[in-house]
């Protein structure tokens, strides 16, 4: 379409206006949905041993698939042998993938690595997404390229897990509040996951790693609710953003006050 001073790209969606993008690839660059979907699969073929499509979802705005990634034991060994060294669970233990896209520009090509934990393979995000945004003529070479880091990314992310075993908050329970605040997680779930900490563990001091796997008990919660995937990948993100926080700032005594 034609606006004032260049194009625009209009999206339609059930016979509406769903979106309006600049139309010059350096304001909004295309990124076709079914394309990124394929190109992930390939690569997951080419380079992993063995994956499982676990789901996806898709509303107006985002859609994003998840796989299993299974045999990746030589990821997973130090992650592991650091779990053993803390005493803490570490079997049953598996990496996943989350790819996110939308054309409403509400996301970017965006791949979340991840991890399925338990019997129950509950998802705990990991934190440093690869995040390709629809700008700066982004391409699906571009797209590639982030591909070909994940299996770098992946260490990464692990390595930033085995350095929360070794981060030790005093109030466990005012911790996991302050944090959960600080990232967005509403107070009603905030105050179930709190409380199933307290009753299971109690509040003496504990690494921030359990305080961490506790907070993402938040996106099970959620789909339980079957509460819409859009949602949940928002919370995921949010939840990721605390492994880089500065854990101490919130290991506070006292009554904690939302």
């Amino acid at each position: 379409m034609g606006v004032a001073g260049g194009d625009a790209l209009l999206r339609f969606c059930e016979d509406k206006i769903s979106a309006v993008h600049g139309g010059d690839a350096s304001d909004y660059a295309v990124l076709e949905t079914p394309e990124l979907f394929r190109r992930t699969v390939e690569y997951l073929q080419d380079n992993f041993s063995g994956y499982t499509f676990a789901g996806a979802s898709y509303d107006h705005s985002i859609a994003t698939a998840v796989w299993s990634l299974e045999n990746q034991d030589s990821l997973l060994q130090e992650y592991r042998e650091s779990l053993q060294k803390h005493g803490l669970p570490n079997q049953e233990i598996q990496l996943g993938l989350r790819l996110t896209t939308s054309d409403t520009g509400q996301s970017g090509a965006n791949l979340y690595p991840m991890i399925f934990f338990g019997s129950e393979a509950r998802n705990i995000p990991l934190g440093s997404a690869l995040k390709l945004q629809h700008k700066n003529k982004a391409d699906l070479a571009k797209f590639d390229e982030q591909l070909n880091l994940l299996y770098a990314q992946y260490g990464k992310a692990l390595g930033n897990m085995q350095s929360l075993m070794d981060v030790y908050v005093l109030y466990p329970i005012n911790a996991m509040l302050g944090v959960m605040k600080r990232v967005g997680v509403p107070k009603r779930y905030a105050m179930e996951v709190s409380e199933g900490f307290r009753i299971q563990n109690g509040n003496a001091p504990c690494s921030v790693y359990e305080v961490y796997l506790q907070i993402a008990e938040v996106i099970y919660l959620m789909q339980c609710e079957g509460i819409d995937g859009s949602k949940i990948v928002q919370m995921e993100e949010n939840i990721a953003r605390a492994v880089h926080l500065r854990w101490k700032d919130y290991d506070i005594a006292g009554e904690y006050h939302w």
